[in-house]
């Protein structure tokens, strides 16, 4: 038997916890499994499928936290798990000093399904990486070197993508950081242009703020910002990491404003889930950099034939089963539940909002955000708080979640709701 074999064959599952937990407190990271267990996410992953998780012991969870926006197609979605272990049989990666028919054909997909003009793609693997693409790109174009950003906002936290980043926690450990980068308010038009300066290249923005707290940007903002960004020769660049195909109810967040940026990044939910991968799509104009330097921005893993092949059968199974409508539906189903859920607990719940699937539940104080995560574990459902805001409890499922998991998942909201209001209660009467 081989190692895979062996891992695979073990059904021990004490002795799987042990082992796994033995092995990130000895050689992965100890801090990080010590947060894990802080918000209930110490779940040791067995079984996937769908819109849920099972832990190695067998116990079901319903997924609201899909890697911050994953797993859009559902946990091992077998269609693509089928096809990529048909390329599996052919190819491996592919060289990334050739041609790869795959990485053409996916370019090509995208440029037909971003909005407006955006038409040439380079891959990457992780989100931090094709934020870094982006910004590169907009400091070449434009041969100008500041980018604004807005605070709280969450770009990765690679070279280029870590001062863009909106919170001190993650930027002041590294510092010096490259400099050029601005921070002003999400959603304000006035600190945006009161901030342009002929050095400005960029506006980068999330059209929801994701670790920020399940923040839309309002659609007239977005549009102004497009109207700014044109008069000032200024690119702006759309961060839809989180996004991107179907989470919110279109398949990207853009169509929602009909604003079409310079620059879209795209990763996570790309290639369902399978394979790494991100990319970011920018217009023909912008290309024009690439023409004198085609090898400056290279990335040795990204575009492989196995990635992109997981991608082309990520995009063909939302398409397919019109993923966007779904979110669109489920989320508001979702809605209508949390509003209920907010009269019924308005001591506890301060505000409800998202679009689709991307739902946040905003509490009275930041406490509650961790002890909601332990009592909806509790109820049958993992969930997360946003790191920058832990006040505010994120719900984002699977986009192949149905009514009746929906409706486990509001009803799990409420058992700890319940719970919650209840310590709330004792506490108040010993003080």
């Amino acid at each position: 038997m081989s190692i895979i074999d062996d891992i695979l064959a073990e059904k021990d599952h004490e002795k799987i916890r042990r082992e796994t937990e033995t092995n990130y407190r000895e050689y992965v990271n100890p801090f990080a499994l010590r947060m894990f267990k802080n918000a209930s996410l110490d779940i040791i992953e067995g079984k996937r499928e769908g819109a849920c998780v099972y832990d190695i012991s067998g116990e079901k969870y319903i997924d609201c936290v899909t890697g911050a926006g994953i797993f859009n197609v559902g946990r091992h979605n077998v269609e693509i798990v089928d096809g990529l272990k048909k390329a599996m049989d052919v190819y491996d990666m592919g060289g990334w000093i050739s041609i790869i028919r795959e990485r053409g054909l996916l370019a090509k997909k995208l440029a037909e399904i971003t909005p407006g003009d955006l038409k040439f793609s380079l891959f990457c693997c992780g989100g931090g990486e094709a934020i870094e693409v982006a910004i590169k790109l907009a400091r070449a174009h434009t041969d100008k070197t500041d980018i604004i950003c807005m605070e709280n906002s969450y770009h990765g936290v690679t070279g280029f993508a870590l001062p863009a980043t909106g919170r001190d926690v993650y930027k002041t450990p590294f510092e010096p950081l490259t400099p050029g980068y601005s921070h002003v308010q999400f959603n304000n038009i006035e600190a945006v242009t009161t901030t342009i300066t002929k050095k400005t290249a960029a506006v980068l923005v999330e059209p929801i703020q994701g670790e920020g707290g399940i923040l839309p940007a309002d659609d007239d903002y977005l549009v102004k910002l497009r109207q700014i960004c044109n008069k000032n020769e200024i690119l702006l660049i759309f961060d839809e990491v989180q996004t991107g195909f179907g989470r919110t109810g279109k398949m990207f967040a853009a169509e929602h404003s009909n604003v079409t940026p310079d620059i879209m990044v795209l990763a996570k939910s790309i290639s369902g889930g399978m394979y790494p991968l991100s990319c970011a799509v920018f217009t023909e104009e912008i290309s024009d950099f690439l023409m004198a330097h085609p090898f400056t921005i290279i990335n040795s893993f990204g575009g492989t034939s196995l990635a992109c092949l997981a991608a082309l059968a990520t995009i063909e199974y939302i398409e397919k089963n019109d993923l966007p409508a779904r979110a669109e539906k489920m989320g508001a189903r979702f809605m209508s539940g949390l509003v209920i859920l907010k009269e019924k607990y308005p001591d506890l719940i301060m505000d409800v909002r998202g679009r689709g699937l991307m739902l946040g539940m905003e509490f009275s104080e930041d406490s509650i955000g961790p002890r909601m995560a332990f009592q909806l574990r509790q109820n049958g459902v993992i969930s997360i708080y946003t790191f920058n805001n832990p006040s505010i409890i994120r719900i984002m499922s699977t986009l192949v979640i149905n009514e009746d998991e929906v409706d486990f998942v509001l009803n799990a909201f409420d058992l700890s709701l319940k719970e919650i209001n209840a310590q709330e209660e004792r506490m108040a009467k010993t003080t």
